[in-house]
């Protein structure tokens, strides 16, 4: 499985790099997410430089596409010709956002009249754009989930794996990042968090 965790000027840290780490602990099994922004270098909203892994393009073909925040997001969701370039398409792809990134899939049209996540302060931007905003941590409706809060980044990841690999592979990891002495406290946690809203094959398995 090939991710993009979609990062811009500005992006919030722990959205792009919780995601990475934690998905890229199934790289045993031939996994493999990526840092894909629009141009070689993006700085984070505290200053630190890092360069892409995958050109913007990456994300049409990517397995599954998950966005994260920044403070130059509605920067981006008011750039039409950045948002032709962002051609998600959940009938193929596994699409999730967090915080501002939910403004993007609102601005993409692939929320709808569908309840979303989001953060505090992105909260009156999403609302604005014509979406309800549920005070719920993750949400899921069929391949396009949303997040609220930096640390709802190890919901989108463990979302992804338990929807494309299974959720022994998403327990498996969550613990692996947990605290030690509270892990399975965590990964409890988390499978609540997204337990509902896995397709239905997965939630037999569970």
């Amino acid at each position: 499985m090939q991710i993009a965790i979609l990062t811009f000027d500005g992006f919030n840290e722990l959205d792009s790099f919780i995601a990475s780490a934690i998905l890229n602990r199934l790289k045993p099994k031939g996994w493999a997410a990526h840092i894909t922004s629009p141009t070689p270098e993006v700085t984070s909203l505290n200053g630190v430089t890092i360069k892409r892994q995958k050109p913007l393009a990456f994300a049409h073909e990517a397995d599954a596409v998950l966005i994260g925040s920044g403070m130059g997001t509605r920067s981006v969701a008011a750039d039409s010709a950045m948002l032709a370039q962002l051609a998600l398409d959940p009938a193929r792809q596994l699409v999730g956002a967090q915080c501002s990134g939910t403004l993007l899939l609102a601005k993409l049209g692939l929320i709808g009249d569908l309840p979303a996540c989001t953060d505090l302060t992105s909260k009156p931007w999403v609302i604005e754009a014509g979406v309800t905003v549920i005070d719920a941590p993750f949400i899921a409706h069929g391949n396009v989930a949303t997040a609220g809060g930096c640390l709802a980044s190890q919901y989108l990841a463990a979302w992804t794996i338990a929807s494309l690999a299974g959720i022994g592979d998403a327990e498996a990891a969550i613990h692996y990042v947990a605290p030690v002495g509270q892990k399975q406290a965590y990964v409890s946690h988390a499978m609540k968090a997204i337990s509902p809203h896995l397709p239905a094959g997965a939630q037999e398995a569970a």
